[in-house]
């Protein structure tokens, strides 16, 4: 038996609300980065289970979702690399401590 394609769509709709919810509310850069992968594994999601509602036989909502993933990696990685370089140049991984850049 298959689960049906609106569980998929509140399955999503809760990680993008609950990843907003993340970014808007968190102050350190770490859990604004998690936030952020919540948010767009919320939107690779629909890229599945839209092509399984729209196209069953098809694969593009499949292969978006695939290169979504590739892009959300090196965006990760960017963005580990420069919360290390404000981690070491202010011994804070707070968002008022990139505030400080401004000056």
């Amino acid at each position: 038996m298959a689960i049906p394609v609106e569980f998929y769509f509140v399955l999503s709709a809760l990680l993008f609300f609950i990843g907003f919810f993340g970014f808007v509310t968190r102050r350190n850069l770490i859990a604004m980065l998690i936030s952020i992968e919540l948010v767009l594994n919320a939107v690779d999601l629909q890229f599945a289970a839209f092509n399984r509602l729209l196209y069953p036989l098809g694969n593009e909502g499949m292969f978006m979702t695939l290169f979504s993933i590739g892009v959300s990696a090196a965006e990760s990685a960017v963005a580990v690399a420069i919360i290390i370089n404000v981690y070491r140049h202010f011994n804070s991984d707070s968002v008022n401590s990139i505030q400080n850049l401004k000056n």
